[in-house]
């Protein structure tokens, strides 16, 4: 029996990218996943993918994908997302909030006074998107006195990277799971997040063959790069910890994570934790 057969999931962001593994591998330990995103047609978004690509592929690894088209933008789209999970399980085991509005200047060396008002997306969709989807998922697992929520956040959280909004908006995240934690803590639900390094997404990938010196930069070395499967094998793990609670409110490495669970990467890769060139998490478990 997979560790995670009749358990329920929601992925946001899960077109492509980080996302699209989480689901992966969710699926692949047996639940049923909630593929939600923007993208449902090819030419919709410059990099492939699609949420009905992510859920047909979830099904063929042995859980059950099931695509939704959301805007996280949009709290009418998320509201329906959850009501729909609602009346089809009538649970919800895990959330991972991994929705996120990158813009396409990211990578661009500016200071934040050259780029754009409109690079403050990534705190509507990266932040308040999570604590929207949050919200709707809480009312779900009290119900059932369980549950697991996980944020997808970085080591911008102490790290500079990139810029200012993207580190405003990793750092909120994290102490916004924190605090999230101690309010779910009496109903059996943990709130925690996961700092991931580069991530061999399609963007990542792409970014990393046409920006000149981005393969040397602190935060983007391919040499300790993770593929977009990795932190979702280690949710797989927390989610089937009967003991999880106890990182509840915590921000973790998701690479010293996998080396306490014992899980490596899909080719085999033990990925190494950044800590002592990037940073260490803020946030310990509230129990600590």
């Amino acid at each position: 029996m997979a560790s995670l057969e009749g358990k329920v999931a929601v992925v946001t962001g899960a077109s492509r990218g980080i996302g699209k593994g989480i689901a992966l591998a969710l699926a692949s330990e047996g639940a049923t996943v909630y593929v939600t995103g923007r993208t449902v047609a090819h030419g919709e978004h410059a990099l492939p993918g699609t949420v009905g690509e992510t859920a047909q592929a979830c099904s063929k690894r042995g859980g059950k994908g099931i695509a939704v088209r959301v805007d996280h933008s949009n709290d009418s789209d998320v509201a329906a997302l959850f009501d729909r999970v609602r009346e089809e399980q009538g649970r919800l085991d895990v959330l991972v909030n991994n929705a996120f509005s990158l813009p396409d200047d990211l990578t661009e060396q500016k200071p934040f006074w050259e780029k754009p008002l409109s690079n403050w997306e990534m705190i509507d969709v990266g932040v308040r998107s999570n604590f929207v989807a949050a919200w709707h998922a809480a009312q779900i697992m009290t119900l059932q006195s369980s549950g697991l929520i996980v944020a997808i956040s970085g080591y911008t959280g102490v790290a500079y990277t990139y810029g200012v909004v993207f580190g405003t908006s990793k750092s909120a995240v994290d102490r916004m799971s924190r605090d999230m934690a101690i309010e779910l803590k009496p109903h059996g639900i943990t709130s925690l997040s996961l700092w991931q390094g580069l991530t061999l997404t399609e963007r990542a990938e792409r970014n990393l063959e046409n920006i000149p010196g981005l393969k040397g930069g602190a935060a983007t070395r391919p040499d300790d790069a993770c593929s977009p499967e990795f932190p979702g094998r280690v949710i797989a793990a927390l989610a089937s910890d009967p003991q999880v609670l106890r990182y509840s409110g915590g921000t973790f490495i998701t690479a010293e994570l996998a080396q306490e669970y014992g899980v490596k990467d899909i080719d085999g890769k033990v990925v190494p934790s950044l800590r002592g060139s990037r940073g260490a998490p803020l946030w310990a478990p509230i129990d600590d």
